[in-house]
């Protein structure tokens, strides 16, 4: 593993688009923060999803003093300050709305699964893959699905479900469409509910609107979770919030109303959009005043955030539906523990030069830094906000941003 070479953040090289290690090439530079507090973004130039990416990804954040795997033993990427226990349940929130390019890469997802699995204490723990494409909208215009026929993977024909499989005989890997829940209203364990469905709070935020929602469900094999409050014991009665992990992994992507799709914008994907229409206000209209921000910070904020850029959308006129001839390859994963930092970095240095060299002059919509209402650097600093009055390190702001890049198989 070696960090790449400084060069202008956004340069780019054509290197066609046909085999698999070929594409638009994207040198991305190394940046130390000038001030702090700062957030850490981890850059994989140059990965397929299933070529070695993501270790090079956990071995990157190692080096940097962010270590994958807790252990009471120390090393590169694993420590008593790690992110994954070997008995945690680890939540994996894809992207399930739509196909083709459109929803997580499962070539990505496959190997996050595997990495987990190979905790070096011996994972004993469960992962569940999650998401909720809200029953509604999405490619097939009925919400989201794991069994897609058309996915963005190497073998289009590679679903989550047949992901799943690949793992399930050996291991405790499961996944749970929320969709199936998302109009069934409950209430929390602890009151005696032990329903799947949703909970939802009963007032409104007062600064973005959003009324928060989020998932309760039993897993495969029996596990109760509270998306919000943890694992469930129902014997000693209690919940346990140490052992719940959430790794978010969503696109990077245009979207035609709210400009960029990518770790903020996908805890859509974690509230009731139908439940809180029937209470009065829709989740998915409070994006534009920071409604994410307030999700993130008020049910269970991500341990971690991968960013999957190896296929996006650059069109601003288009997505978050992504066609396979709409997609362009840029073959980058990217990781941070700040959604906003990460989204922030992602939208000015991967999604803008991708739009400009598309041919799109007009990326406004794409843009950071942009400070016009309901626009994308509007709505993004609305929801840094949320994070940063819950006390969660959160920035916009480059000054305040460590990048530290590698180049797979360099």
């Amino acid at each position: 593993m070696s960090p790449s070479a400084s060069v202008p953040r956004g340069h780019l090289e054509m290197g066609g688009e046909g085999g698999a290690g070929s594409g638009l090439v994207l040198r991305l530079e190394k940046h130390l923060a000038e001030a702090g507090p700062s957030s850490d973004i981890f850059v994989v130039e140059g990965t397929s999803g299933d070529d070695g990416g993501v270790p090079e990804l956990i071995g990157l954040m190692g080096i940097h003093g962010l270590p994958f795997y807790r252990s009471d033993r120390s090393g590169g990427c694993f420590g008593p300050g790690g992110l994954i226990s070997s008995d945690d349940v680890v939540i994996i929130k894809v992207n399930s709305q739509w196909d083709e390019r459109g929803g997580t890469n499962t070539d990505l997802v496959k190997a996050l699964i595997g990495s987990i699995l190979d905790h070096p204490e011996g994972f004993v723990g469960e992962v569940v893959i999650a998401d909720n494409g809200q029953a509604q909208f999405g490619a097939k215009g009925y919400g989201g699905s794991f069994s897609w026929e058309r996915n963005n993977a190497r073998d289009p024909s590679q679903s989550i479900e047949r992901v799943v499989a690949s793992y399930s005989s050996s291991h405790r890997v499961s996944a749970y469409l929320w969709d199936n829940i998302t109009m069934r209203r409950v209430r929390e364990y602890s009151e005696g509910d032990l329903e799947d469905g949703f909970v939802v709070g009963d007032v409104e935020n007062p600064r973005t609107g959003v009324r928060v929602s989020y998932p309760k469900f039993r897993t495969r094999y029996g596990t109760h979770i509270s998306f919000k409050l943890g694992l469930w014991d129902r014997e000693r009665r209690r919940y346990d919030g140490e052992r719940l992990k959430v790794i978010n992994v969503p696109v990077l992507k245009s979207h035609r109303i709210f400009g960029v799709t990518a770790s903020v914008k996908h805890y859509m994907g974690v509230a009731s959009d139908k439940l809180t229409a029937q209470l009065g206000i829709r989740t998915h209209n409070t994006v534009g005043s920071g409604g994410m921000g307030t999700l993130l910070a008020e049910t269970r904020f991500p341990t971690l955030n991968i960013l999957d850029a190896i296929w996006v959308n650059g069109n601003p006129l288009a997505g978050p539906r992504t066609p396979y001839d709409a997609a362009t390859r840029v073959n980058v994963i990217a990781a941070s523990r700040d959604p906003a930092a990460l989204d922030y970095w992602a939208a000015k240095h991967i999604l803008m030069p991708v739009a400009r060299y598309k041919g799109y002059s007009d990326t406004s919509s794409m843009d950071p830094d942009s400070r016009a209402s309901g626009s994308f650097g509007d709505w993004l600093r609305r929801s840094m906000e949320e994070l940063n009055r819950a006390g969660i390190q959160a920035t916009i702001d480059e000054s305040h941003m460590n990048v530290y890049v590698s180049i797979l198989g360099k």
